[in-house]
């Protein structure tokens, strides 16, 4: 059926296949590739090469208030705050916190400021915050911990990133200030 000379010519067929299909690569990469400046996109008309479009990230303008003067401090912040703008934002937060007196996969936040920490009844609450449960939650901390919960208490069971603008939580507090 299959003798040696015939294997030897299908090994060599695919042998050559393969080194045709490599220097067709070479050859169209040498096709589309300018002598003159080399890399994607050379000579492709003149000068650089600028992006189709942008996504706005907002990663500019944290750039911007790093760059600039200090930022306001909080106190300043929050006494500007507007509750409504609070309402707004705490809808990231409502995903496992509720402010009917009831607990979900977090604690209620009813008059949550100035509470004493770890004080609502029946809720589990991780050994981090056990172990502060004689402190309460100032507007001061209530900011901290929102910023970056697990930067400010690790070991915290709160698996939420924080709020990064300082105006967002400074509305939240204002607002969970507001409820009875």
């Amino acid at each position: 059926m299959f003798d040696t000379m015939t294997m030897t010519k299908m090994v060599g067929s695919i042998c050559g296949a393969l080194l045709l299909f490599l220097l067709l690569g070479v050859a169209s990469d040498a096709l589309y590739v300018s002598a003159q400046g080399g890399g994607h996109g050379a000579g492709h008309g003149e000068g650089e090469l600028t992006q189709a479009y942008t996504i706005d990230t907002g990663a500019a303008e944290e750039v911007v208030a790093e760059a600039g003067d200090a930022a306001p401090d909080f106190a300043t912040l929050y006494a500007v705050a507007d509750a409504s703008a609070g309402e707004a934002v705490f809808k990231k937060c409502a995903a496992c916190h509720k402010v009917d007196g009831s607990d979900g996969v977090g604690p209620h936040l009813n008059g949550v400021v100035d509470r004493a920490k770890a004080s609502v009844e029946g809720f589990g609450y991780s050994e981090a915050l056990l172990a502060v449960a004689a402190d309460s939650w100032t507007p001061e901390n209530i900011a901290a911990f929102i910023e970056n919960p697990k930067g400010y208490m690790p070991g915290t069971k709160m698996a939420f990133a924080g709020l990064p603008k300082p105006e967002d939580r400074a509305n939240v507090i204002a607002y969970l200030a507001s409820l009875p």
